[in-house]
């Protein structure tokens, strides 16, 4: 009886462990996507003018995507787009800054690429933008938008590129950033979340933007663009800019 016991017991611990083994990943359960395979840029693509195309900014270093542009200011815009569209969707990714790296970055969302003769500087991203300034943490998760025509904040609403303190909305000056350069396995994290015209940005849990952009994203340079609604997520090295910035974890989920 002890060894029959003994056996049965046996049996249903292997079943268990099967059975473990054999559980899909929770957040497939859930539809979440991984963006980022933590091996290579396989999904991913890089888009810059043609003299750049030469230059590795944007690489895999162990288990993250690094964009380093240290002592090489001589650069026009460089971005890593993921080769996906999302219209709505809520996406999380973490990551990494240096206090000694004053260069900009930032995450594009329902972006495209424009490579056509009519595109600015001879190619061009457009859409909006959730920045990221290792400078200036109270910029982190608000919107500025990139797209030819506008290239202005639009969250805050801006006249254009120019920011300050005085001018964003107070959620945003609880943003604290964690710098690399204190402690190198200190991560940030952002969620960005579009439903419709509804834009939501979290940043290391303080939601820094939520606000609806009717009549701005879906107005007539953005649907002549296409961007606005839906396009690509996509990752930025700003122009003339010495950066590091890494990034790892993205996973997306489509509402």
């Amino acid at each position: 009886m002890k060894n029959q016991f003994l056996f049965i017991t046996l049996i249903l611990i292997s079943s268990l462990v099967i059975a473990q083994k054999n559980k899909p990943n929770d957040n497939k359960n859930k539809g979440w996507e991984e963006l980022f395979n933590g091996k290579d840029l396989n999904g991913w693509e890089i888009d810059c003018r043609p003299r750049d195309k030469d230059k590795t900014f944007w690489s895999v270093q162990n288990g993250f995507i690094e964009c380093n542009s240290l002592g090489n200011p001589d650069h026009d815009y460089v971005w890593l787009l993921n080769k996906n569209e999302y219209s709505d969707f809520h996406l999380k990714l973490k990551f990494q800054v240096f206090k000694s790296s004053a260069g900009n970055s930032g995450v594009q969302f329902r972006s495209r690429y424009d490579s056509s003769e009519k595109a600015r500087n001879g190619g061009w991203l457009n859409g909006p933008q959730a920045d990221i300034h290792p400078p200036a943490p109270f910029r982190a998760g608000l919107i500025y938008d990139e797209t030819d025509g506008v290239n202005r904040w639009i969250h805050p609403s801006m006249p254009d590129w120019k920011i300050s303190e005085s001018d964003v909305p107070k959620a945003a000056l609880k943003t604290k950033l964690v710098y690399a350069d204190d402690n190198p396995d200190a991560w940030n994290t952002m969620e960005i979340i579009c439903k419709g015209m509804k834009i939501k940005t979290v940043i290391n849990g303080n939601q820094v933007t939520s606000f609806d952009a009717s009549g701005i994203l879906d107005d007539e340079i953005h649907k002549e663009k296409n961007v606005g609604s839906s396009g690509k997520i996509a990752l930025q090295l700003h122009s003339s800019d010495e950066l590091l910035i890494r990034f790892k974890e993205l996973t997306i989920k489509r509402l």
